[in-house]
């Protein structure tokens, strides 16, 4: 979602007067309503995964009222082509996939050599056919005043300019979290700096979090589960670095323009980079990487070689890279 606001940015650049509505999960309305690009966010009915062909036509035909001119569908699937067809959007572009001939009727050729970045196919969707890769805009999320006083209110904090905000999840799976104790070893270090430390992240990550935070005798300030993403994203923008797997917290990071380390491991850098020139990106470029597995495929755990892509990046180059 952060990175099609990319999109949205371009269409406004080609058509300053055009109106984006956005269909999607309920989850990234606050985000969408973030991004002043966006005239209209529109819930998706259907939960991720669901097929719901009849609810589709029927979500398909109600949305017909609304007259759009085009619709740009970002996912492949044959499913997500169903809603704009029976819409009657006249102009359905998307990219080829599971046999969408007919559901689209601007069918996209993807070559992947030539947009080598999932935000250059994002944008490419919203220019002429074979344009060349495009330049883009990174992802923008202003801060927001309202929200940021509210979680400091909410959460009785005292704001400094020293505070770190750990981000040690990623729903990937484990093959991309950098282990529990290197965050650990990092946050020690900062808190006998002075650093405020922080704990961001879904209720999917309170292992970590707890891991985390008896290894510093829990002088970390754990958020992870306790945030609604918004919330977590004010909390996030009040930080001065941000230290972070390949996530979409990263991707958040990055369109709030914060101080980001991001460590990376089986997943392909180039493909998905944190958009912003204030990211620092760490990785060891082994062999082996990107293996694009969610777990490592080579050694099992408790291997010493096991997940060596992350083991191998040292809680001290972490610390090198944030300074005093």
């Amino acid at each position: 979602m952060v990175m099609a606001q990319s999109l949205f940015m371009s269409l406004k650049k080609s058509f300053p007067g055009c109106l984006i509505d956005v269909l999607a999960s309920a989850w990234s309305l606050p985000l969408l309503g973030r991004m002043p690009e966006v005239s209209k966010a529109i819930i998706m009915p259907l939960s991720h995964g669901q097929f719901g062909l009849t609810a589709r036509i029927k979500f398909g035909r109600q949305l017909r009222s609304e007259r759009y001119d085009q619709a740009i569908i970002l996912p492949n699937s044959w499913k997500s082509a169903l809603i704009p067809f029976f819409a009657n959007i006249p102009l359905r572009t998307g990219y080829r996939g599971e046999c969408r001939w007919g559901l689209l009727n601007d069918i996209r050729r993807l070559d992947k050599n030539a947009f080598t970045m999932i935000v250059q196919r994002f944008v490419a969707l919203g220019l002429p056919q074979n344009a060349v890769p495009p330049d883009y805009q990174h992802p923008r999320l202003p801060f927001n005043k309202s929200g940021q006083e509210a979680v400091i209110q909410k959460f009785v904090l005292t704001i400094t300019d020293k505070i770190l905000a750990l981000s040690p999840g990623a729903e990937y799976g484990p093959s991309k979290r950098w282990p529990s104790d290197y965050f650990a070893k990092v946050a020690q270090a900062k808190i006998k700096q002075g650093w405020q430390v922080w704990l961001l992240g879904s209720e999917k990550d309170k292992e970590t979090a707890v891991a985390i935070n008896k290894a510093t005798e829990h002088q970390c300030r754990d958020f992870i589960g306790h945030t609604s993403l918004i919330e977590a994203v004010d909390l996030m923008s009040l930080a001065n670095t941000v230290i972070t797997n390949d996530s979409g917290l990263m991707h958040l990071a990055a369109a709030m323009d914060k101080n980001i380390i991001a460590i990376y491991g089986p997943t392909p850098l180039e493909f998905t980079p944190p958009l912003s020139t204030k990211a620092q990106t760490v990785r060891l470029n082994l062999p082996c990487a990107p293996c694009r597995q969610r777990v490592c495929p080579l050694y099992p755990v408790g291997h010493p070689d096991h997940n060596k892509c992350l083991t191998g990046i040292k809680p001290e180059q972490i610390l090198e890279l944030i300074g005093d």
